[in-house]
């Protein structure tokens, strides 16, 4: 097909393998896996996965790379990833498709993952002159204190399939600028993406002569390569995205060597649309944020929490957008599709055995929530919505999929308490044009959440800000802000530069 040009120019084959030290491929000595289009149910390509041996190759790599990496200066550092940066700009249009494609977001989403690609490499470059410590005043005379931040090691990076470039590039390009390697397994379910991108880096890597190991690529089945990397004491940080029953799984074995881990999980995403709502902004925001990746981000919104008074005007006008829709579903990179299919079946039979169970716990389906006929695969549904009660178990669930409840509510303190009771803690929004209670979401007593909006919606985070959540969301943070601390390590020093040796807090230890 003409335009799937971008799958030859960006250099993939129908047999790819899966495993790289940077400008370097190995042969791989696993399995075959089948990069399979949602789009249509074809087949892409073939990828050989990485068996344990071949996982050794690659961590002998990281470890050899990391002693040289992180005496490279900081702001050289950056520059690498400022050229990664460059490089992946000139591949922006054909990396948009092939995410779109093996994906099944819309091509628009794909490029704006790509963009935010390029966005976290220039904010990485700023930070590699920005890797601030602190100086404090000692309570000793005579002495200097101050803490400074080191590189960590071999950073382990778990990605998922609905944001196959974007999120290892928060973790990678963060990495990298702070002095660490990273090894990163890619979702099993979108592996051509992952060798794509390698192979635009490792094109950089080979350009400045920088050795194998700083950015390795390992493909292979989560039984054997993502345990062998959470379980290996070698790595440090293992920074993992996915739901929140792997997250529980990731977490304790890391815990258990004494390892660190950045996890972000899973969302149960609400709006709150208070009495005074611009409805004009928010049935835009709810809509994009409830059907965006066709349902399918950790940031979609799932719960909307309505005030009485609007609560059957804001319904009819979600019922009259939704079906503004039905036309909008199909092929991702056609340009008049809004809605492209979910990622397998499994995700689509989740879909229907969600909505049932809605109907068994006595819920109302108020549109769609069907399988679309007349699609080249049975992978594309019609976004529904639901009447529901906030504390039925189902509700209490994320349901990756494009299913939103409607709940109502009759005054803020119970919105509220709405929004901040189910076990997830990723992102909230309001919309409203009440000062107070904007305020009010945003204070210690409002949403619980790790991020807190104000008349926009739950989805569409910013790289400049930490991304991440609370409470079974993992309570991990990537991205912007401050999270680079989290890819280092602490170190305090104290220098005493008088003749004499005080103790601290004024002992005595007096040798005669």
């Amino acid at each position: 097909m003409t335009k799937l040009n971008f799958l030859k120019n960006l250099g993939l084959e129908k047999f790819n393998s899966g495993v790289s030290t940077g400008a370097e491929w190995l042969s791989g000595n696993g399995t075959l896996t089948e990069s399979v289009s949602p789009t249509d149910s074809s087949v892409i390509a073939n990828v050989q996965n990485a068996n344990r041996e071949d996982y050794e190759t690659l961590i002998s790599k990281a470890q050899q790379a990391f002693p040289e990496w992180r005496k490279v200066p900081a702001p050289q550092r950056g520059d690498i990833v400022r050229q990664i940066g460059n490089a992946v700009r000139e591949a922006k249009d054909d990396l948009g498709k092939l995410v779109s494609w093996e994906m099944g977001k819309i091509y628009q989403e794909g490029l704006g993952e790509v963009q935010e690609m390029i966005d976290i490499c220039d904010f990485a470059v700023g930070l590699s002159r920005q890797l601030y410590g602190s100086t404090m005043h000692s309570e000793r005379p005579g002495h200097r204190m101050y803490d400074q931040y080191h590189p960590l090691g071999i950073v382990g990076i778990i990605s998922a399939f609905n944001f196959p470039v974007a999120v290892w590039s928060w973790n990678a390009m963060i990495a990298a600028v702070c002095g660490n390697v990273s090894i990163w397994k890619p979702s099993p379910k979108t592996p051509l993406c992952s060798i794509a991108l390698q192979r635009i880096l490792g094109k950089v890597l080979r350009e400045n002569g920088i050795q194998e190991g700083v950015f390795n690529l390992v493909i292979g089945t989560n039984e054997e390569i993502a345990e062998t990397l959470v379980n290996d004491k070698r790595v440090p940080l293992i920074s993992a995205t996915g739901s929140t029953e792997m997250g529980r799984k990731v977490s304790a074995k890391v815990a258990s060597r004494l390892g660190r881990s950045i996890l972000e999980l899973g969302g149960n995403n609400a709006i709150i649309v208070t009495e005074s709502a611009d409805l004009k902004i928010a049935i835009p925001g709810i809509v994009f944020g409830s059907v965006g990746t066709c349902g399918q981000r950790c940031t979609t919104t799932r719960r909307i929490i309505i005030h009485e008074s609007i609560y059957e005007d804001v319904k009819n006008k979600l019922i009259q957008a939704y079906s503004q829709l039905e036309n909008r579903v199909g092929d991702p990179l056609d340009s008049n599709t809004l809605i492209g299919p979910m990622i397998d079946e499994v995700a689509v039979n989740n879909f229907r055995n969600a909505l049932e169970e809605v109907r068994r716990q006595g819920g109302k389906l108020i549109y769609g929530g069907d399988v679309l006929e007349g699609h080249p695969s049975n992978l594309y549904v019609r976004p529904a919505l639901a009447e529901v009660e906030n504390h039925w178990t189902i509700v209490q669930d994320e349901t990756f999929a494009p299913l939103l409840y409607l709940i109502r509510y009759q005054n803020f303190d119970e919105a509220l308490c709405l929004q901040n009771d189910v076990p997830q803690g990723l992102s909230s929004a309001v919309f409203t044009r009440d000062f107070q209670q904007s305020e009010k979401f945003l204070s210690h007593e409002g949403s619980d959440c790790g991020l807190a909006n104000i008349n926009i919606g739950t989805s569409g985070a910013e790289i400049g800000g930490a991304f991440g959540g609370e409470k079974d969301t993992g309570g991990g943070r990537e991205s912007g802000s401050d999270a680079w601390k989290s890819y280092m390590r602490r170190q305090t020093n104290t220098i005493n530069y008088s003749s004499d040796l005080p103790l601290a807090q004024g002992v005595s230890f007096d040798l005669g």
